[in-house]
């Protein structure tokens, strides 16, 4: 199982340097799990961006893998991460569901370098 996080679909969705790195956890939707929060993440710095035609795409293209909401068991999870690793809140939420669904992390945001089972990506 995949999660890729906002930095990973951006990349990938705008073609940026690193985008290769991302296309195999991403376009094999089978084994991808998208955090709800990432939808938020993408689709709002796209649009900062004005690039609302790609957001759009990205949003259609992350609906194809398994959509996982934030619940109860996740959020709570998350708040014991963010504290233990001092991760902002979305990626703590990211994080936590990674983990319960064992699944390999795809990122290029630093904060996550050195994690278990995360696929550090540099920028």
């Amino acid at each position: 199982m995949n999660v890729v996080d906002s930095s990973g679909w951006i990349e990938y969705l705008t073609g940026a340097p690193n985008a290769a790195s991302f296309a195999h956890a991403i376009q094999d939707t089978a084994q991808l799990i998208v955090p709800a929060i990432i939808f938020y993440e993408v689709f709002k710095i796209l649009l900062r961006d004005d690039i609302e035609d790609i957001a759009l795409e990205g949003m259609a293209q992350m609906s194809r893998g398994q959509v996982v909401p934030l619940n109860r068991e996740l959020a709570l999870a998350a708040a014991r991460l963010s504290l233990e690793l001092r991760l902002p809140m979305a990626d703590s939420i990211i994080l936590a569901t990674a983990q319960a669904y064992d699944a390999t992390l795809w990122t290029q945001d630093v904060d996550f370098e050195g994690i278990a089972d995360v696929r550090y990506v540099r920028k």
